[in-house]
């Protein structure tokens, strides 16, 4: 038994011979895999048993993935589970609109097996809780990293599991300008396959949470984004 094999996936698509693709990859590595069919059966499994990772094509019968995505990022006890989207779709507007909406990450077919798993362990790695120095208080902001959440002047933020490491990791270093690509490294994981325009979208994402406090998040032409703790 690997430590994968503790982990279990709901892979989403109205193509079985798709689903069957994911879940024969991804078995090999351990997981255990959960398939359904169309929306509606999806995100009644999600909230009956709430797996830890979500696969989920855009265009499925009965609720389309982006309804899906919007009603599991509603509910407080699914919206921090991490999602890739799948789809045949490829456009820069496709994935933007994804990540607008929560999604953790974005698979276009056809993938990979290789990228495929490489994106799995990357997103469960880092949903893992991994143990950080962050401090637990630093400014207006409270980090309670065994409940993965982030209080802002005693407001707690409604973050994915994406935007608290994005987070997280800007506070761990205040008023340190990090790169895009540090970020997606620190973030996302080390070989991620993604693009940079992934980190301004999450960021975008956070600092409309934030509301007032978003000016907190500083960006740097040409470089990344540093917060800035004592910001006024």
């Amino acid at each position: 038994m690997t430590g994968a094999s503790r982990s279990t996936i709901l892979v989403v698509d109205d193509e079985t011979d798709i689903c069957d693709l994911v879940s024969y990859n991804l078995g090999r590595e351990g997981y255990r895999v959960l398939q359904e069919h169309d929306g509606k059966a999806a995100l009644d499994h999600v909230f009956r048993s709430a797996p830890e990772l979500l696969i989920l094509d855009l265009l499925l019968p009965k609720m389309s993935g982006l309804e899906v995505l919007g009603a599991i990022r509603g509910e407080p006890r699914t919206r921090s589970l991490p999602v890739i989207l799948l789809t045949a779709r490829g456009t820069e507007m496709d994935k933007l609109v994804g990540f607008e909406r929560g999604a953790d990450d974005y698979l276009t077919k056809p993938f990979s097996p290789k990228e495929l798993v490489a994106r799995v362990r990357a997103i469960l790695r880092r949903s893992g809780g991994e143990a950080t120095k962050t401090p637990a208080k630093l400014g207006p902001f409270r980090i309670d990293r065994a409940r993965h959440e982030i209080h802002v002047h005693d407001r707690e933020l409604t973050l994915t599991r994406t935007e608290y490491r994005l987070l997280e990791c800007l506070l761990h270093e205040p008023g340190r300008v990090l790169s895009r690509e540090q970020l997606l490294d620190k973030v996302w994981g080390l070989g991620y396959f993604g693009e940079t325009r992934t980190v301004d979208v999450h960021i975008r994402r956070v600092r409309a949470k934030l509301g007032r406090d978003a000016r907190l998040i500083r960006t740097v032409t040409g470089v990344g984004y540093a917060i800035e703790i004592g910001k006024k």
